[in-house]
């Protein structure tokens, strides 16, 4: 905690928590508070906490009610902050990376995901591609979201409960080629105004509360 904060209820639940969970509270100058960050973005506190646990795609595609988010490419910390955001808040039960040519667990993308990180399993893998395959031979529907899929993503058969992965492609570049081959389905997001596309956040966002919407039974 940075030592010349201004007074403020937040920093003092913060420093009760602290104490009510035996953590050491260290209070620092700025210039130390800034270089320990590692993010001009902080707001005067941060925590150090073990590293997230590495889970195995079979850990994750073998539950009975899997529900995954596959992130084919996403190179924006903002964009996969929110995508984990929002993943966690509808229900998804695991998330999928790819081990390069992406972006990772940063501090901005954990500040943008607002704790999200704490409570969604994730893998690494060393291609998207090839973890689809493996999704799809262990019975799990694929379903690629693009501007340009075949598919509406309201029309798809998502009320029978099966196991689901949303594969979202790279920003600007879309899925890439591989993945869009080897999806089960690749859907669009109907459009209605003279923009012909959504930032993959948003997307995301719709994307995954329709399986929601679908698992449900709502009509």
């Amino acid at each position: 905690m940075i030592d010349d904060l201004d007074p403020a209820d937040i920093l003092e639940d913060i420093s009760e928590l602290a104490i009510e969970m035996k953590a050491t509270l260290r209070v620092v100058t700025r210039r130390r508070f800034d270089t320990e960050a590692l993010t001009q973005s902080h707001q005067g506190v941060i925590a150090r906490t073990q590293p997230l646990p590495h889970h195995d795609l079979d850990d994750l595609m073998n539950r009975k009610d899997a529900f995954l988010l596959v992130l084919d490419g996403i190179t924006d910390p903002g964009n996969l902050g929110a995508l984990l955001r929002t993943a966690e808040c509808a229900g998804v039960t695991g998330v999928v990376l790819p081990r390069h040519r992406a972006v990772h667990i940063t501090p901005t993308v954990t500040k943008n995901a607002a704790g999200a990180i704490e409570h969604l399993p994730m893998a690494l893998v060393g291609g998207i591609p090839t973890a689809i395959t493996q999704m799809k031979d262990a019975g799990v529907l694929t379903v690629g979201l693009d501007a340009g899929g075949d598919a509406s993503l309201f029309e798809l058969p998502l009320h029978d409960g099966r196991p689901v992965a949303l594969v979202l492609g790279a920003e600007g570049a879309g899925l890439s080629r591989l993945a869009r081959q080897r999806v089960d389905t690749v859907a669009a997001i109907p459009l209605g105004g003279e923009l012909n596309s959504l930032n993959v956040s948003i997307a995301g966002g719709i994307a995954c509360f329709e399986v929601v919407r679908c698992r449900q039974g709502t009509e």
